[in-house]
Order: C-alpha cells, then structure tokens, then sequence
C-alpha cells in the first residue's frame, strides 16, 4: 500500500511481468500481486488442512468431526481437553512461528539479494539463542525474562555483524561472510556456557536449543503470537521499502528512499521476528532459509514476496512438527527434523548455484 503523489515512481521489481490488480482511492493505491495472492492462499489452505490433520492425531486419535466440534465449542468432554488444551497451542505456534521465520529469511535475502542469507546461518538466530541461553543459567529467568534475553542477544549480534560488514554501505556476501564467522564463535561461547552449567539446567537448555515445540502452553504461544503478528503487520507495511531496496541503493537513493534507515529498520524487524521465535521454542533452523526461496519459485517473481513467503514458512514447520511427532519411532524436538530437511536443500542449494555460475 503506496501513497500516491505527483511525481511517478517506477515500478518495483515485484511488479515485472507480473499480472497486478490495483485499487486506487482519491489517496492510497493497493496493488496486489494476482500470482502471490493465489499461491499464499493455496499454502494457507494446505496449512489450514494440515492443522485438522495434526489435531487429530496422537496416542488418542480423533475424527475430523471431534476435532471441528471441540474447536468450534459443540464437545466439552475428553475431545475439548485434548484439542483445545493440549494439541491445538502447539499446531498454532507451529503455523505462527512457521510465518515468522519465513518472512525473516525473506527480508534478509532480499536486502542480501542472496539464498543463502537467513538469520540462523549469518549468526543471528545464534546470537539470540546466546541471549536466552545467558538469563536461562545465569539468571533462570521466566519466559518474558528469556524473550527479552533473546531479544538483546539477537540486536546485539546484528549490530556487530552490521557493523563489521559495513564498508560504505553494506554488501550482501560479505554481510553473509562477517556472520558466517560471528555465528561460529558464539557457537563456541554457547557450548562453554552448556558446560559451565549445572547438569539439570545444562539438559534443559539442550533440548530447548534443538528447537522444540514440546511442552508449549497457551500462555507461550498467546504472547509469542501477539507479537510475531504485530512485528508480521510492520514488515509487510515496509514491503514497498524492501522491494525499492532489492533495485540497488543507487536506485533506491534516485527515488527518494533513505538507504541505511530503511535497511536497518528492516533488519531490527527481521532480528525481533528471529527473538520472538527464539524465545519460546529455541533456535529453529533452515525453515527461515528455504521458505523464502521455495515461495518466489512457486509465485515466480523476480523478488522474494513476504506474503507467500510467510505462508510457506508455516506449512514447513507444521509439517516438520508432524513428522517430528508422528512418522519416527520415538518424538523428537521439530529442530531436529528441520535441519535434516534444511541440510539436504542446502545441498541442492550450493549445486544449483554452482551450476549458474
């Protein structure tokens, strides 16, 4: 949504060869991108259809039918405990944070104009691990405590990475470079921490670390919700931002836009998506990588779209969460299930560019 004016800007580059809908009012114009809008409603779709799926199965299985009844208020007995208690938090946090890392990944590739660019392979999902893993030994905090640990430590990685990278402007390999090598010594600190730790406290925070949706509460994904949508709202409202931004900031700067603000601005909302995450279900890896890159294949646009983007990073992570729960021998944390994934299209990833190259 773009605020018309009297001098004519071009056109971003989502925009090309592209079928585009617009709505105009006497103040605002809407354009929506027919092909991104028709592929995030079919993922939303299979997400949706998937959630029914999730909530249905476990060690008491149900019906669709139990399940519909119990969400929309019809069944008060075992089904309304087990859905609405037990089952449904998690498959909402899954589709919620799902959509968080996916826009994530697409903001940093986007400003990056590189796949391989996602907050948990230039070190910021580590530093914000790093920031929850100080409060959770050191301090044991409560969850708002670890949230704004997680917070800090992913800004204040950003922040080094940021600055490290930063040679008249910020170029997007060695920004990948700079956190690539971050994101190694923190490893390094995190593993120092685990061992200096108490044994208890040392197991716990292990398993949070593989990223997990285990145990998640409605209290959890109620606050974490609130604000994943709220920092989701602002990053599509800078949408027109980072699609002028992905031009060049050459081009950027020519049509007025204010180059490192909005890149920082972008940054810090791709880096609280991260935390958010973070915070209550540990470091989650590869969904933020691949979500984007499968979304712009699937709406074919020249740019990564935020939209679809999100919509895949949900069905991902709800997926791996169903076969993290269900198609293994033993329940495993979603992390482990993501990485393996996430591992084999990194692979095809570094292939295919190779070959371009």
């Amino acid at each position: 949504m773009t605020a018309t004016n009297k001098v004519r800007q071009p056109p971003s580059r989502v925009d090309f060869g592209q079928p585009v809908a617009r709505v105009r009012t006497r103040r605002l114009q809407l354009r929506v991108n027919i092909r991104s809008a028709l592929v995030s409603a079919a993922l939303l779709a299979g997400t949706l259809a998937l959630a029914l799926v999730t909530l249905r199965l476990g060690e008491y299985q149900l019906s669709i039918s139990d399940v519909i009844r119990a969400l929309t208020g019809q069944d008060a007995g075992i089904a309304n405990l087990i859905v609405g208690e037990w089952r449904a938090p998690r498959a909402l946090a899954a589709i919620v944070f799902g959509a968080a890392l996916g826009i994530s990944g697409a903001i940093f590739q986007s400003l990056t104009r590189n796949p391989l660019a996602s907050p948990d392979i230039i070190g910021f999902a580590t530093g914000s691990y790093t920031g929850a893993l100080v409060v959770i030994i050191v301090a044991g905090g409560s969850y708002l405590q670890v949230a704004g640990g997680a917070l800090g430590g992913g800004i204040a990685t950003a922040a080094v990475v940021y600055l490290l990278a930063y040679r008249r402007g910020v170029q997007g390999f060695r920004l990948i470079i700079v956190g690539i090598g971050v994101s190694a010594m923190l490893g390094s600190l995190n593993t120092w921490l685990m061992l200096r730790a108490d044994l208890e406290v040392a197991m716990s925070a292990a398993v949070w670390g593989a990223g997990t949706l285990n145990g998640i509460t409605w209290a959890q994904t109620g606050t974490a919700s609130v604000v994943v949508l709220v920092l989701i709202g602002t990053a599509l409202a800078r949408g027109p931002a980072l699609r002028q931004l992905e031009l060049g900031d050459d081009t950027a700067k020519a049509i007025g836009v204010r180059v490192e603000p909005a890149r920082l601005g972008l940054v810090i909302i791709g880096v609280a998506l991260t935390a958010a995450v973070t915070a209550a279900a540990g470091p989650i890896s590869f969904v933020a990588l691949a979500a984007p890159q499968i979304a712009r294949r699937l709406a074919r646009a020249p740019g990564i779209p935020l939209g679809p983007a999100a919509a895949m990073g949900a069905l991902l992570l709800l997926a791996a969460d169903v076969i993290a729960q269900h198609a293994l021998p033993s329940t495993l944390p979603v992390g482990v299930v993501t990485v393996v994934i996430g591992g084999a299209y990194l692979v095809w990833l570094l292939v295919n560019e190779a070959r371009k190259r």
